[in-house]
């Protein structure tokens, strides 16, 4: 019944396949890893093997195929209601799903501008205006999570939760572009990064060949 297989791209560019794969790893579900190199000619009829949207990240469980990472975590949480996956406080929880929904649908500037490449350092590229407007907003959220949800830990609600996995992301391409951050954005951008899950996830990104 719970045989989980999770079709992602390149680790070091593949910021959509990042989001299921830390929040499973976080709740500390097992599960199978196929793992596809993303532009090269023949990587969308590879991925159609398995996603019928024709990208990652993609989830299979048994004879089932769940392909979107929103999709996918909200899915994980119904199958497996017991691990922690959102805030338990109602008006908590509607907020995550409030900000990890405007992540998942926004910040179109950002996403062109700074793709995620972890093994890379480019200070000041990919600034514009409309870029900066992304920024703040986000940080915006993570300050205004942190200050009235996050007392109990270090995340954005205390606890890692998939709002923080659709974040992890866009802490790596602050990393990469060298984004200046206000103290408690940065603090919590810190405190993603040193998650043994993203630390095992860089690690491999920084071996990829392709």
């Amino acid at each position: 019944m719970d045989e989980l297989t999770l079709v992602i791209g390149n680790k070091n560019y593949s910021s959509w396949s990042l989001r299921p794969w830390i929040i499973m790893k976080q709740v500390g579900l097992e599960f199978q890893e196929i793992n596809i190199a993303l532009y090269k000619p023949d990587s969308g009829e590879k991925i159609r093997q398995y996603s019928p949207s024709g990208r990652v990240p993609a989830l299979i469980h048994d004879d089932l195929i769940i392909w979107d990472s929103i999709a996918i975590c909200e899915y994980l949480a119904e199958v497996f209601p017991h691990l922690y996956w959102w805030p338990q406080d109602k008006k908590h929880r509607a907020i995550a799903r409030s900000i990890s929904a405007e992540m998942h649908s926004g910040f179109l500037d950002l996403r062109q501008n700074m793709p995620m490449n972890c093994r890379a350092k480019l200070p000041g590229q990919g600034l514009t205006p409309a870029v900066q407007k992304d920024i703040d907003r986000i940080t915006n959220i993570w300050q205004e999570c942190r200050q009235n949800f996050g007392q109990s830990g270090d995340f954005l609600f205390g606890q890692f939760t998939i709002a923080d996995a659709f974040f992890a992301p866009v802490v790596m391409r602050f990393i990469t572009y060298d984004v200046q951050l206000d103290d408690i954005s940065r603090n919590y951008a810190q405190a993603i990064l040193e998650l043994p899950a993203m630390q095992e996830w860089l690690a491999v990104a920084k071996r990829e060949k392709y």
